[in-house]
């Protein structure tokens, strides 16, 4: 059986990521498909929306999935542009953003995956949102996110593309699509199946790692263990959100321990102040076992990446935190290429000297009671939360 190496382009933030997908779009031949948390409407994401209409206008089967609270509705006009393009698209549990107070409702779709034509697909953590924008002040931003996402030509897209097929039958399921063509639906879904079974472990440098509440609970969780467990002189960790599990935990301090240099990038500008102060609460043991921790500020971090001794990376959407790793349906792709991965490593240090503040250990020790206290109560909150939705951490 033969072996498959990818073709592979990093893509640094919505400046790099949408042009290179709407070129994709616009040399779409007869299929797009698309899953993202968040899709805008504001700045350069009408850029991708209209990309869309064009290729259903031309003839192209276009199928969207959206989450139901990083998306509970788009806009009337695009609604009714879409509708008249023909594009067809699903919101994944329409619950609304007030689905955040519901822990039992914390499942989300949280990948942001794009395969066209089955031959170029788009893994990562940039929603289809301006990464110059701040959906939370409607204001443009003077510096972007930080984010991250990969270009793949290969083997690993069809791999991507037979994922997204199967979600869009389930919810197609759920919506009550006929059953005649439901089975249509499984019966392709099983030769293909027969296909990914036969050619994914061949793949060289890179393979797609999805995460879900079935087949793959820990899958994302296991991969970041095995390659920090084998680490040997560099780890570099870029997560907007920052929870792990003991065991990641445990095998960090390990690997600092064994003298590999292990540096985190956290947020410093943050959305969210809860899970923001609960990651702090984990500064003191991480920073006592000689682990370097940059908190980003020039701007919000949303990337979830990670780069470990030159061999080994991933990019994605998932987080370190108990959202990604217990709840969400996440896809990272983890690579195996030399080039890729030195191009990582050098965006995340210039990220870091342009962006970052390194957390003094004595600093951080003799911070405030006030602070001390806000991380206790963020963290057992963070964890009161978990239990609820009924997964243990």
């Amino acid at each position: 059986m033969h072996n498959f190496a990818h073709q592979l382009k990093l893509l640094q933030g919505s400046s790099e990521f949408f042009p290179a997908l709407i070129q994709a779009l616009n040399d779409a031949k007869e299929e797009v498909r698309l899953e993202t948390y968040i899709f805008d409407f504001h700045e350069d994401s009408l850029l991708v929306a209209e990309a869309l209409e064009r290729a259903a206008l031309r003839g192209v089967s276009v199928k969207l999935i959206m989450d139901g609270v990083g998306t509970p509705s788009i806009p009337l006009e695009w609604e009714d542009r879409w509708r008249k393009a023909n594009i067809a698209y699903k919101i994944f549990d329409p619950v609304g953003p007030r689905a955040l107070w519901y822990p039992t409702r914390w499942r989300r779709l949280h990948r942001k995956l794009c395969v066209v034509d089955q031959k170029i697909g788009f893994c990562g953590g940039i929603n289809i949102l301006d990464d110059h924008f701040d959906p939370h002040r409607q204001t443009k931003m003077p510096h972007a996110r930080l984010d991250f996402a990969l270009e793949v030509t290969g083997p690993c897209a069809h791999a991507m593309w037979v994922e997204m097929r199967q979600m869009w039958v389930r919810m197609s399921w759920i919506d009550g699509l006929r059953k005649s063509e439901l089975l249509t639906n499984l019966k392709s879904l099983q030769e293909h199946a027969k296909i990914k079974r036969k050619t994914y472990p061949n793949y060289v440098n890179c393979h797609l790692v999805l995460r879900d509440n079935v087949l793959n609970r820990q899958s994302i969780a296991s991969a970041y263990l095995n390659a920090i467990n084998a680490a040997k002189d560099e780890v570099i960790i870029a997560s907007a959100f920052f929870l792990p599990q003991s065991r990641l935990i445990k095998a960090l301090i390990l690997a600092a321990k064994r003298g590999v240099k292990v540096t985190l990038v956290l947020q410093g500008h943050y959305e969210f102040a809860l899970p923001y102060r609960a990651a702090r609460r984990l500064y003191g043991v991480l920073l006592q076992a000689g682990i370097s921790i940059v908190e980003y500020k020039l701007s919000y971090l949303h990337a979830k990446v990670a780069f470990v001794d030159s061999h080994w990376c991933t990019v994605g959407s998932s987080n370190l935190d108990p959202l990604s790793l217990l709840l969400a349906r996440e896809a990272n792709l983890v690579v195996k290429d030399f080039e890729i991965n030195q191009e990582l490593k050098s965006r995340l240090k210039i990220a870091i000297a342009s962006g970052g503040s390194n957390v003094d250990p004595a600093h951080f020790k003799n911070r405030g009671s006030v602070e001390r206290f806000g991380d206790q109560v963020s963290y057992w909150l963070m964890k009161l939360a978990i239990f609820v939705s009924g997964k243990h951490y």
